[in-house]
């Protein structure tokens, strides 16, 4: 009783320990306008910080360093950061959105297979177009973004067809069929790997690890309306995504329209997955490491979490971005390599601790 007693007293004051909701978003306001000025600065070609003003207009400098610092920084770097922040606010998002239909702080974007669906597009553009228009790689690599895109939503279309029935669509059928796309994609992209050349391959496997050295202001406006609609719906996805945690059953006592919140939601995750697959290629664990670490800090409640989400996600993919410009210079590591290496040991810190939950 004394126990109980002093958990209920306890839960008030971990409440009031939280940061309020303006606070945390303009914390990470800051973090990201950080970020984004340190990485503008940053790469083969530098622009030293005292540069970098005159470069955006703003005091004097020589006209010859001026014109250089703006090419570099307008025509490369400027639409690189832009594409880096918005994906990871996307992949963040969705994987708060992930995480809260599923009920489980381990769902990932990629589970659902959009991911590799896009990516094999975009490998089957790389073999087939490369091939048809004889080596022209620029009409080929323009058409990747276009290739992932459509594979992406191709395999949205075929997971809800899977999981819908009868005007009610099931979570749990919809996350098993979109492992088994993703088999079925990964092996498709398989064969596309044994069947190209050297060039071909270089290709496809530098778009399965993930780049955005390919990132222009065109790319970045094609992803610019997605998040543009999820921030919107982000608001009225919130309360029930946080009744949902209950059970849809409690949800839909609630007054939650709970297919319909469920259909939005897995719409929604999947045309950010895509449109991220299209700029970028294959970029895993942002989805899951995010979320969770928000968890931690803010608590459940999606009304923060999401647009903290898209925050926090935009600082992590704008850093990743900039290490990778960074490690191998003049030379570009892929930047799923470093996501990978961040994520994979915190996605098993996080299966060994609910592991150590599950046996108490």
């Amino acid at each position: 009783m004394t126990a109980a007693i002093t958990t209920a007293a306890a839960k008030p004051a971990l409440r009031s320990r939280r940061p309020p909701v303006t606070a945390t978003l303009l914390l990470l306001l800051c973090l990201l306008a950080a970020a984004m000025l340190a990485s503008a600065t940053i790469g083969a070609a530098n622009i030293p910080f005292h540069r970098l003003w005159p470069a955006l207009g703003i005091g004097p400098a020589d006209a010859s360093v001026i014109a250089r610092d703006k090419l570099v920084l307008f025509s490369i770097r400027l639409p690189r950061l832009a594409c880096a922040a918005m994906i990871g606010a996307m992949l963040a998002m969705a994987g708060a959105l992930m995480q809260g239909l599923f009920r489980n702080a381990l769902a990932d974007p990629a589970l659902v297979g959009v991911s590799s669906g896009g990516a094999f597009a975009a490998a089957l553009t790389i073999v087939i177009a490369d091939t048809l228009l004889a080596g022209s790689a620029y009409f080929s690599l323009d058409l990747l973004p276009i290739a992932a895109f459509a594979g992406s939503l191709v395999t949205t279309f075929a997971l809800y067809r899977i999981a819908s029935s009868a005007g009610r669509t099931s979570v749990a059928i919809f996350l098993l069929a979109g492992l088994a796309i993703a088999a079925l994609a990964n092996a498709g992209i398989g064969l596309l790997v044994f069947v190209a050349d050297d060039r071909q391959l270089r290709d496809i496997t530098f778009w399965l690890l993930g780049s955005l050295s390919g990132a222009t202001w065109t790319k970045a406006a094609m992803l610019a309306p997605v998040l543009i609609v999820m921030l919107i719906a982000a608001p009225a996805l919130a309360r029930p995504l946080d009744l949902l945690v209950l059970g849809e059953a409690e949800a839909f006592h609630a007054g939650v329209a709970v297919e319909r919140i469920k259909r939005t939601a897995i719409v929604l995750i999947s045309a950010m997955t895509g449109a991220s697959v299209a700029v970028c290629g294959v970029v895993g664990f942002v989805g899951i490491i995010v979320p969770h670490l928000l968890r931690i800090v803010i608590g459940p409640g999606h009304r923060l979490l999401l647009p903290a989400s898209a925050l926090l996600g935009a600082v992590l993919m704008v850093a990743a971005d900039s290490c990778a410009r960074v490690i191998a210079a003049p030379a570009e590591v892929p930047i799923g390599i470093l996501t990978a290496a961040v994520g994979a040991p915190f996605f098993l810190v996080l299966l060994l601790r609910q592991r150590a939950l599950v046996s108490l």
